[in-house]
């Protein structure tokens, strides 16, 4: 057996020297510019390492691009998520709210109430405005144009007096949270007089 034969053993069928196991694409890369032919010019060669960096400088604007692009989602989700944490709490809060504007209603038709109802009127106030400052809008409703986008129909009315599909009444107020629609208003609608 000879010197060489020994070695032998040791390269794999693909005829590339080393263990088995062995050849990572940063060792393919190194074995394909050793096996590459050089360029027989210099020039040539000065061109080829030209476009291999323009290229590779390409390949990282768009890489940066993309991250820079990334950033920019994750922060607009992160802006969205935070305005739109609360939702949960804010329809919770709303039954209070509506639990107040009905004994509002109530206390202004009843007689010698009226320490009742300023008492009902602060707290209802105090409730709106803390809401508003968390992005919570009341849907503007009646004597507008019915919209099913904003507003939940529940009944209508025949009458001549205004317009069809004109908001004749609101039963349950609708809200909107940093200008998206939380719940709709749920209202009567003028229907045509026969």
């Amino acid at each position: 057996m000879g010197e060489n034969d020994k070695y032998e053993s040791l390269i794999p069928e693909n005829g590339r020297g080393g263990e088995a196991g062995e050849g990572g694409p940063d060792e393919q890369v190194a074995d394909s510019v050793a096996t590459a032919q050089p360029p027989a010019d210099p020039q040539q060669e000065i061109e080829l390492l030209k476009k291999e960096r323009d290229s590779l400088y390409d390949r990282l604007l768009r890489k940066q691009a993309e991250f820079e692009n990334y950033k920019k989602r994750i922060d607009r989700e992160k802006s969205e998520f935070v305005q739109f944490a609360s939702a949960d709490l804010m329809k919770e809060l709303l039954n209070a709210l509506d639990s107040f504007e009905l004994a509002l209603k109530k206390a202004a038709t009843q007689s010698g109430g009226q320490n009742l109802l300023r008492g009902f009127e602060l707290i209802y106030k105090q409730i709106e405005d803390t809401l508003g400052r968390f992005g919570l809008k009341p849907i503007e409703a009646k004597g507008k144009k019915f919209d099913p986008h904003f507003h939940q129909a529940v009944s209508t009315e025949a009458t001549d007096e205004v317009e069809e599909n004109t908001v004749m009444d609101e039963m349950r107020k609708g809200y909107l949270l940093n200008g998206r629609l939380l719940r709709p208003a749920m209202v009567s609608v003028a229907a045509k007089k026969e």
